[in-house]
């Protein structure tokens, strides 16, 4: 049977994948910083499939976490045949006034740890010929986002890797996937401090089960990429195809730009 590691399991889009992969009887590696929550899906999804479950609760914003959950799994004699890099956060506002030691912790969950497990899983699978890799990007990713220019910036970096990574191991047998989700109904915005006038109405958001199940159908199609939901997502990513990039990042600055900025 196969394994299947999940980062940022506990809730949203990460435990709407545990969850549909449990459906196909994958066991399931979980990793997030709530062991709570991890335990009581762990639980939740055994029971149901029949599916053996791991959970190792780590912060992978941290310096050298990566390598500790690599070394669990090893330890525990587990192989990763699915490596679902889900973990990741933003932050709202202008880049000038912005926390630094959040915004390399943000660096190191969104691109380093990504990058490190990959690192750490992606060449036993091109060994065994087998193997799956689902990084998550996002719409933010296609263009500049000001006041939330580091996550932006986090994603182009996930975009980008995990479409040459698709290139690089289209006769490998391995399958690589860049998840690109538009605003979707999970704690991201509350987490980013992301004010409520200007957030997305959560009856534009995606579900993360709709988020999920085009994400699975494009990976089995042996799609590069993926941008969940409906026209106006994909007319955003590619709106830097028929638009300066400078007018493009300074209309969405007007856009974004918080109540009580300089004019």
């Amino acid at each position: 049977m196969a394994t299947a590691l999940i980062t940022g399991a506990s809730m949203g889009i990460g435990a709407e994948f545990a969850k549909a992969l449990a459906a196909r009887k994958l066991d399931l590696i979980l990793t997030a910083r709530s062991q709570d929550k991890l335990e009581a899906l762990a639980k939740e999804l055994g029971d149901r499939h029949g599916i053996k479950t791991h959970c190792i609760p780590l912060d992978l914003s941290v310096p050298g976490a990566a390598a500790k959950l690599r070394d669990s799994i090893a330890d525990a004699g587990l192989t990763v045949d699915w490596l679902i890099n889900n973990a990741g956060f933003g932050d709202y506002g202008a880049f000038s006034n912005s926390d630094r030691a959040k915004s390399l912790a943000m660096v190191n969950l969104n691109i380093t740890a990504l990058m490190e497990l990959t690192y750490d899983f992606l060449p036993t699978m091109v060994e065994r010929k087998n193997g799956t890799i689902i990084n998550l990007a996002s719409i933010a990713g296609y263009q500049p986002l000001p006041y939330m220019a580091l996550y932006a910036a986090t994603k182009a970096f996930v975009l980008n890797f995990s479409e040459a990574l698709w290139a690089e191991n289209k006769e490998t047998g391995v399958r690589i996937l860049g998840l690109c989700p538009g605003p979707t109904s999970t704690e991201f915005f509350k987490a980013a401090d992301f004010p409520a006038a200007i957030a997305p109405k959560e009856s534009a958001a995606a579900t993360p089960e709709t988020v999920v199940a085009e994400a699975l159908d494009a990976l089995d199609a042996g799609q590069a990429n993926c941008v969940p939901g409906g026209l106006a997502n994909k007319a955003l990513v590619n709106s830097g195809r028929f638009f300066p990039r400078g007018w493009l990042a300074k209309s969405i600055g007007e856009m974004f730009k918080p109540a009580n900025a300089a004019q």
